[in-house]
């Protein structure tokens, strides 16, 4: 990466003390773990709105779809302050250049999945918190994530490589893209796609093939938003070891026969669930240094995320 990767993460997650009672919820894996590879951006919006700490709790009240913020005892309602806090921050944070977002869970402020909303005394999990919902809004194509949701290992590999590709398709647009450097970027994500989406990967090489008639600001839009769509979809087993069995391919005049016995069992093995995906990834890496596999070598796929982070040790 040709930047540094910024993210923002709600403040409480990062040890602060911003909770309405005073307290924080610090999330040793971000700070320590994530906090190696990202710089990690705190905000906490109902701090940053102008409430005190601490403060009275508040939940959300009213439509799913546009609730109201209340206090929860004095029933003061709370929403035009946030929601003004909400776009004086929006307009800060585009500015940040952010590849991510983790927000805490079950916040009438950031949570951004299945928050509680109470309607005529009857509650129901089916809101955002006002200022997760914004940036969402704002901020389609950025991934995004609960703390809670990134104990899953599925949901973590996921959310972090979907991290690194963003920042990569960003550098792609800083460096002044062309149709045919975009066609070089496609052919680089064409296995990591093949494990998240073949479907939406078809859809891309129509989009590069086209190209050429397409205004370049449109092009890429289209793109990002295809590309980003596609990595949202989870790779699994089954898509996975299609594509270690495509890259297998690759070896077929170098390998011999014990070799070539012993990568088909290990890909055997990990379809079966006795093996973590970085055994046979690791193998396949091996091969294509050995063998100087130079179109391997640009594949997004063998190296989506460091190694370091351990996370195809857990897929």
């Amino acid at each position: 990466m040709t930047t540094p990767i910024k993210i923002g993460v709600s403040a409480c997650l990062l040890g602060e003390h911003v909770r309405y009672d005073g307290g924080h919820t610090h999330d040793h894996f971000i700070t320590n773990t994530l906090g190696a590879y990202f710089t990690l951006l705190p905000v906490c919006p109902e701090v940053g709105c102008g409430l005190p700490v601490p403060r009275e709790a508040m939940r959300l009240e009213g439509d799913p779809a546009a609730p109201r913020l209340m206090t929860r005892h004095t029933r003061v309602d709370k929403t035009e302050q946030m929601l003004e806090y909400c776009s004086v921050k929006i307009k800060e944070l585009e500015r940040e250049e952010l590849c991510g977002f983790i927000f805490k869970k079950n916040s009438p402020s950031s949570g951004l999945y299945r928050v509680k909303v109470y309607t005529n005394g009857k509650m129901k999990k089916a809101g955002s918190g006002l200022f997760a919902a914004a940036v969402a809004r704002r901020f389609p194509m950025m991934p995004m994530e609960e703390e809670g949701r990134l104990n899953d290992a599925s949901n973590r590999e996921n959310f972090i490589e979907r991290i690194f590709c963003y920042r990569h398709w960003k550098d792609f647009l800083a460096e002044r893209p062309t149709v045919g450097r975009l066609v070089e970027f496609h052919s680089g994500q064409k296995l990591l796609m093949m494990a998240h989406s073949p479907q939406v990967y078809r859809q891309m090489g129509v989009l590069v093939a086209h190209g050429g008639g397409i205004p370049q600001h449109e092009l890429m839009q289209n793109y990002e938003e295809l590309f980003m769509k596609g990595l949202a979809f989870h790779a699994t087993v089954k898509k996975n070891t299609n594509v270690l069995q495509h890259i297998m391919g690759y070896f077929k005049k170098q390998l011999t026969n014990d070799e070539k016995a012993e990568l088909l069992d290990i890909i055997s093995r990990y379809r079966g669930g006795f093996l973590p995906l970085v055994v046979p990834l690791t193998l396949l890496r091996h091969y294509t240094n050995r063998y100087d596999q130079q179109y391997l070598k640009g594949q997004m796929y063998l190296a989506p995320h460091p190694a370091q982070l351990m996370l195809c040790n857990h897929v």
